[in-house]
C-alpha cells in the first residue's frame, strides 16, 4: 500500500505530499517534483471508476466515472520512496497522471486522469514519452452518473457509494 500524494525523495518532510496528489501531464517530465519518478518509477494505479466533483454554480454534484464496458481498467501513475533525514520514517507514495479533459468529461471537469488500457500499459511502464498525448486524445468511452455526497467522507464505505442518484450520462 502506497501513500497518496507523491513524496519526492528528496524532500524535507513529507507534508509535500499533500500537494502532489496529480501530476499534470504537460509538465511531469520537466517538474523537480516529478521528474526522477516520471523516467525511473512509472507504476499502474487498478480502478472500476473515480469520482469527480461538477459545479454548477454554488452546487457541487459527485460523478462516479467508469469504463463504458464496465471493465476494469488503469490510470498511469508514478511512485517514489522518501526516507526521513531525521528519523528511520520511510514513505512510499504515489501520484496519478492528469490531462485535459476529453470532450465526454469536459461538461463535468477541465480535467482527468490518464487511463491506459493494456495495450498502452505496458508501453507506459517501458517509458514511452509520447503515449501520454496519444492517450489523452484516446480514451475509452466513458460513462458517468451523479452519486451521494457521502463519497466525500473517506469513513464511508461500500456499493450504495456508486449507486446512480440521476440520470447516467454516456453509452
Amino acid at each position: 500500500m502506497l501513500r497518496w500524494g507523491l513524496v519526492p525523495f528528496w524532500a524535507k518532510d513529507a507534508s509535500i505530499g499533500n500537494r502532489m496528489i496529480n501530476a499534470r501531464a504537460e509538465t511531469v517530465a520537466e517538474k523537480p517534483a516529478f521528474h526522477a519518478a516520471y523516467r525511473r518509477r512509472r507504476c499502474l494505479v487498478l480502478a472500476d471508476g473515480f469520482y469527480e466533483w461538477h459545479s454548477d454554480g454554488a452546487q457541487k454534484t459527485p460523478y462516479f466515472i467508469s469504463l463504458a464496458s464496465k471493465s476494469p481498467f488503469a490510470f498511469a501513475g508514478l511512485w517514489e520512496n522518501w526516507q526521513s533525514k531525521d528519523s528511520e520514517e520511510t514513505i512510499q507514495s504515489a501520484t496519478l497522471i492528469t490531462t485535459t479533459a476529453n470532450n465526454f468529461l469536459s461538461s463535468l471537469h477541465h480535467r482527468m486522469p490518464v487511463i491506459l488500457e493494456p495495450d498502452t500499459a505496458d508501453r507506459w511502464l517501458a517509458g514511452d514519452d509520447k503515449l501520454i498525448d496519444y492517450v489523452a486524445q484516446h480514451a475509452p468511452p466513458l460513462k458517468a452518473w451523479p452519486v451521494d455526497r457521502r463519497v466525500n467522507n473517506a469513513r464511508n464505505q461500500g456499493e450504495t457509494l456508486i449507486a446512480a442518484a440521476g440520470e447516467v450520462l454516456g453509452p
